[in-house]
């Protein structure tokens, strides 16, 4: 089995979803599913670590018969095997009240997510009345991505990602994949250096950072690929398959 940077061999895989294991028709390739089996085969723990909604990523780890923990909305939730809520971080209500003017002001199109809901179309009048997990920004050009992100940055209580370059992620500080992460591996009494995290966004890249081994897919964004150990192919050719298969089940590719 292939060892880390510092010579443990990994017992974790934490992998992302969009642009990550699923391909452009959200869909799980047979060769990651193939890649991902084995690894779990020899006792290897694999994780969705994702900015969904738990009510759109638990499907896949039931898929492939995951039995393990899952990270959820960037890291705002962690579930554990047995289905059971771990961890809930909640963004204050008044800055969401903020952003979604913020959103009116600059006319974005938005996201937003509750522990019950997803809005993308319509947003509750009784804001402050709600637990809110994460805000989203949807935009077409990038001169109103820097004027949102300039202003979001003032509010130094933020954690700020993105899934895509055309949107932008807001958790509470703190809240992000990595941390959730290193959450997990206590529980399960591994370290950080034995996990090999596979991302292709901003919201990857603080666990990319922070795991033994952290890959970017062959599609990721420029700063994930700078900030990876080893890129991998893209989402549309099993990238994931072949970073389990090279790092973890120690295949050589050729």
């Amino acid at each position: 089995m292939e060892t880390t940077k510092k010579g443990r061999p990994f017992k974790l895989i934490a992998l992302d979803l969009d642009g990550t294991l699923l391909n452009r028709h959200h869909e799980i390739s047979n060769e990651n599913r193939k890649a991902i089996a084995e690894a779990v085969e020899k006792g290897v723990q694999v994780v969705i670590s994702t900015g969904r909604h738990v009510k759109s990523c638990k499907n896949y780890a039931d898929s492939l018969q995951l039995s393990s923990y899952l990270v959820a909305v960037n890291g705002s939730e962690i579930w554990d095997p047995s289905g059971n809520l771990l961890e809930r971080n909640p963004l204050q209500q008044d800055f969401v009240q903020a952003m979604w003017e913020l959103c009116h002001q600059h006319g974005t199109r938005f996201w937003a997510m509750t522990p019950e809901s997803e809005f993308r179309e319509g947003f509750p009048e009784e804001i402050t009345q709600r637990e809110w997990l994460k805000f989203g920004f949807d935009f077409d050009d990038q001169e109103t991505s820097e004027t949102i992100l300039t202003e979001l940055r003032k509010n130094k209580q933020l954690e700020i990602s993105n899934s895509s370059p055309f949107n932008i992620e807001v958790n509470a500080l703190g809240i992000n994949k990595a941390n959730a992460l290193k959450k997990v591996c206590d529980r399960i009494g591994i370290s950080m250096d034995q996990v090999l995290a596979v991302g292709d966004s901003l919201n990857d890249l603080a666990m990319i950072q922070a795991a033994g081994c952290g890959v970017a897919m062959g599609n990721a964004q420029e700063l994930v690929k700078e900030s990876a150990d080893w890129i991998t192919d893209t989402n549309e050719a099993d990238g994931v398959a072949k970073a389990i298969r090279y790092w973890v089940l120690n295949e050589k590719m050729a």
